[in-house]
């Protein structure tokens, strides 16, 4: 379980796309946003752990059509919150609540973005049964360690989100801002990309 932990841990810690995310709305927005995306993407770790619980990540893999749809779709959102970060960039003319409107909930984005991306879903039906001590409580461990996963995800993000509160005030220089939140989206554009050519590793 320690093993488990650790490299748990260094997954989580990883910079990707819900870095990018967090980041993203965290300088944007504030804490508050920051902070309900981060819960939205937890919740989708816990929907991928459900799903790979009760093998429904495995049939999803199994089926080239309807891997081939998820990862699709999950590329076209990725690539669609990338080009926001373009459009949707604050100016001193322009009414706050109106760019929340536009930006949308924070917490739909994360859980979205995290529960359509197949790459997730790969993650774990391939990481945590390597943990499984036993076939027989094998549905049990499985749902223990990705409930784990996730509540180690949402204690780092939550902590990423305050270091991030501390020095958004610098952040939300024109200059940086410009430049930070041009630099996420196109991260978050080349996620999409990158989804787009990812393989189907269970066949």
């Amino acid at each position: 379980m320690i093993t488990f932990i650790l490299m748990t841990l260094f997954v989580v810690m990883s910079p990707g796309v819900d870095t990018a995310l967090i980041t993203k709305r965290t300088i944007a927005d504030g804490k508050k946003d920051g902070l309900q995306m981060a819960l939205g993407i937890t919740t989708g770790s816990l929907a991928h752990t459900l799903a790979a619980t009760l093998g429904l990540s495995t049939l999803i893999l199994q089926s080239a059509v309807a891997f081939t749809i998820l990862k699709w779709v999950g590329a076209i959102y990725l690539i669609y919150l990338g080009i926001q970060a373009f459009i949707n960039r604050k100016s001193p003319a322009t009414d706050s609540d109106n760019i929340l409107e536009m930006r949308g909930s924070a917490f739909k984005e994360g859980f979205l973005s995290n529960l359509l991306n197949p790459k997730v879903a790969v993650f774990f039906i391939t990481f945590l049964p390597q943990f499984v001590t036993t076939a027989e409580h094998a549905m049990m461990e499985l749902f223990i360690m990705g409930s784990i996963y996730a509540i180690l995800s949402i204690l780092w993000f939550v902590f990423y989100v305050f270091c991030l509160h501390y020095i958004r005030e610098w952040l939300l220089s024109p200059t940086v801002q410009n430049y930070m939140e041009k630099l996420t989206g196109i991260v978050l554009i080349g996620f999409g990309i990158k989804l787009l050519f990812t393989q189907n590793e269970a066949h």
